[in-house]
């Protein structure tokens, strides 16, 4: 049996919602997506697996609706997720093991927003030559603010957040347009879990630092 028998059951049609098939694939890819976003406000270390799951599915879906440089991403994701993973559980330094919540450093947002200019544009001239998109640009911009968004959340730095939250007002309108209906209703989803997420995070970072100064006391 190929490999295409074995993924062909994933492609077909499951449901219809607005008079556009809805396939396995991207019921199973809004279901893990929700799950791996929740985990990660929470601050679960269980997101990065669901995630990789999740990027599995979606790379089968984004390469049907021709969205070439999300279903790429994709294969990004998984290796990120792997670094994710191991930071979040060996990134805390000596005497912990739990990564605390940071904010972006200086630093890092010029280190990040350069690439972010620098990635956007050469993916978009990318699309526009080699591929047969119909949106090089915001498939571009979409792809860079989640890489920024993914190494903020490996890193555990609050503003993660505020890119995956731009990210998302990006998509939803963008895979409306693609016809991928339940996926627009599922970053609808991630935006309010983003927002979520950001308070949560916000909150751990400002009683950790609450108890820093009486630490330092005692």
């Amino acid at each position: 049996m190929s490999l295409a028998e074995i993924l062909d059951p994933l492609q077909q049609p499951l449901v219809t919602v607005l008079d556009t098939p809805v396939s396995w694939t991207e019921v199973l890819g809004f279901g893990s997506g929700a799950l791996c976003v929740w985990l990660v406000a929470r601050q679960h270390l269980a997101n990065w697996p669901i995630g990789i799951a999740n990027n599995l599915f979606f790379i089968l879906l984004f390469t049907q609706a021709g969205l070439y440089a999300d279903a790429g991403l994709q294969i990004v994701f998984i290796t990120l997720a792997a670094y994710g993973w191991w930071t979040w559980t060996h990134g805390g330094g000596p005497g912990t093991s739990v990564l605390p919540v940071r904010r972006t450093t200086r630093t890092e947002w010029v280190w990040l927003l350069a690439a972010g200019v620098v990635g956007t544009a050469a993916i978009t001239l990318l699309l526009s030559r080699a591929t047969d998109s119909t949106v090089p640009f915001w498939d571009a911009l979409t792809t860079s603010l989640s890489l920024m968004a993914t190494y903020g959340q490996c890193r555990k730095r609050l503003e993660s957040w505020w890119l995956w939250i731009a990210a998302d007002v990006v998509y939803i309108p963008l895979y409306a347009h693609k016809g991928l209906y339940l996926t627009s209703l599922l970053y609808v989803g991630f935006l309010a879990l983003c927002i979520l997420g950001l308070c949560n995070w916000h909150r751990d970072l400002t009683a950790r630092t609450a108890r820093t100064p009486e630490a330092a006391a005692v």
